[in-house]
């Protein structure tokens, strides 16, 4: 197990890492999200894995038994709550639902990715050194880790940090931020 104060890897790697479809997988999530090494891939797979495990044990027990009863009924519970809090599924999922979730379902949750959904950089990259140099608060926090999880509630509590220069409005990296409703049309107007 370990020391708890020691580092712990968070991901496990392939098992054959060579595979033609796998590399190229990897790669377009890479692209995608603007990762910065197969390793962020790997550990998304690793979430994503836990709870897939934990859902299967719970079918099979409910299986066994017919319905979730007990402590197996509060751990369901527990995880999909937990990933209806975070984004990933629906308040009225199930876990089969568990199942159904892909590797993109877990990066879009990532603070990188939101900062780019929200239109406060041009780019993937452009997000990750926004929010590596500091320049990105959720609810009033500064966070320089690309890939924090982002909750549902704290969506919409994503902007620039106040002592940062991007908060002025004519800063040239800042990009135009388009409001909910507003077409291309009005703001040209």
């Amino acid at each position: 197990m370990g020391h708890p104060r020691k580092y712990h890897k968070s991901y496990s790697t392939p098992r054959h890492p060579w595979q033609t479809e796998k590399l190229a997988f990897e790669s377009e999530l890479i692209k995608t999200y603007g990762l910065r090494n197969k390793r962020e891939v790997w550990t998304a797979e690793n979430i994503l894995r836990k709870y897939r495990r934990a859902a299967r044990r719970l079918l099979a027990e409910s299986a066994a038994k017919g319905e979730l009863v007990g402590h197996a009924k509060n751990e369901a519970d527990q995880i999909i709550a937990r990933l209806h809090r975070f984004g990933v599924l629906q308040s009225d999922a199930n876990l089969d639902d568990i199942l159904m979730l892909e590797i993109g379902n877990i990066l879009e949750r990532r603070l990188q990715t939101q900062v780019y959904r929200q239109g406060l950089a041009h780019s993937m990259r452009q997000a990750r050194q926004f929010i590596t140099h500091g320049h990105i608060m959720v609810s009033g926090r500064k966070i320089t880790i690309p890939g924090y999880t982002v909750s549902r509630e704290e969506e919409m509590l994503i902007d620039y940090y106040k002592n940062s220069p991007l908060v002025q409005e004519s800063h040239p990296e800042r990009p135009t931020r388009v409001k909910a409703g507003e077409s291309i049309l009005d703001r040209e107007a």
